[in-house]
């Protein structure tokens, strides 16, 4: 385990301390609040990189400095950042729609369970039960770098409480993890690129989500990304929301994107990310949760699917 000092130096603590007095520096000019959107994303950059130099400072237990070891893993540009997390259920009608209910919760309850906060942007209700697809932003320091490794195929088996022959079903739900886009960056979109629709938006079990016409929904047309939100109080602050998802999106993209090429120079494979099953969540004939990258396995489904989700994603980590 790596000791306070090296922790220091690991955590780029004095390069944090920086970018807080520089956004300081910004809080102090008589125009910051002008454009609240940026200000509230730069105090909330802020509120992150102060949370872990204190952190820092105050680490004292093996415990605390194991955090701060798995954090200092998390070295990549965006994993400091806010994510957005979607879900979309796979083929299989009722029975996909309500693992991806499922998995909402799971996720919820992470989030609960480190303090993060989160809010569902848009959400798309199944037919009978379940959803088919939902995206919520999950706010707190690492919240990209913590949840990043959750993308992929997510598999149930189970007894289906939908089937009066008491069958047992799989499911398969997709979850995808971007970060949010920080106010660093500079995500150009033209306006003649985009098509924007208004519509009529409904909760789900009790979502607080918008139910008035002014849900937006954004089509890039170059690239065929669709985001929408639901959960504003205004058409005009939907819109500017999913703007924001639409430049995170775009980002993802472009990363993607940098990557393959990279990895096409190297020679090495590249497998579909759709298709990439990352986790098996067993309930019959017997209680398992096998994550297929690292063998790491729980035979605790229910703790997991509460949001217990730290031995799944630390271990990858330190993979």
């Amino acid at each position: 385990m790596a000791n306070k000092e090296e922790l220091y130096n690991l955590l780029k603590i004095e390069e944090k301390k920086g970018r807080i007095k520089a956004i300081e520096a910004e809080m102090s000019e008589p125009d910051f609040w002008v454009d609240r959107e940026k200000a509230s994303e730069l105090t909330q950059e802020m509120s992150n990189l102060q949370k872990v130099v204190d952190e820092w400072q105050n680490a004292e237990s093996p415990e605390t400095l194991r955090d701060l070891e798995i954090k200092a893993i998390l070295s990549g540009k965006y994993d400091i950042d806010n994510a957005i997390l979607s879900i979309h259920a796979g083929a299989g009608g009722t029975e996909a729609q309500d693992w991806s209910e499922m998995l909402l919760r799971m996720f919820q309850r992470y989030a609960e369970r480190h303090d993060y906060k989160y809010e569902i942007l848009e959400i798309s209700s199944g037919g009978e039960a379940g959803i088919k697809s939902v995206t919520l932003k999950i706010e707190g320091p690492y919240a990209f770098g913590y949840l990043k490794n959750e993308a992929g195929v997510h598999r149930l088996v189970r007894i289906s409480p939908f089937d009066s022959d008491k069958a047992r079903h799989t499911s398969f739900s997709l979850v995808e993890v971007i970060p949010e886009i920080p106010p660093t960056e500079d995500i150009p979109v033209d306006e003649k690129d985009l098509r924007i629709d208004v519509y009529h938006s409904g909760g789900h079990g009790g979502q607080s989500v918008n139910t008035t016409d002014s849900a937006v929904r954004i089509t890039h047309k170059p690239t065929g990304i669709v985001v929408a939100c639901q959960n504003e109080r205004s058409q005009g602050q939907n819109k500017a929301v999913a703007m924001k998802v639409l430049q995170s999106r775009l980002l993802s993209l472009k990363l993607k994107e940098q990557k393959e090429e990279e990895t096409k120079l190297r020679g090495e494979h590249l497998s579909a990310e759709f298709g990439n099953q990352i986790r098996s969540y067993v309930l019959h004939p017997y209680k398992q949760v096998k994550d297929h990258r690292t063998d790491i396995t729980s035979t605790n489904p229910d703790d997991v699917l509460n949001g217990n989700l730290d031995q799944f994603i630390e271990g990858y980590l330190k993979r």
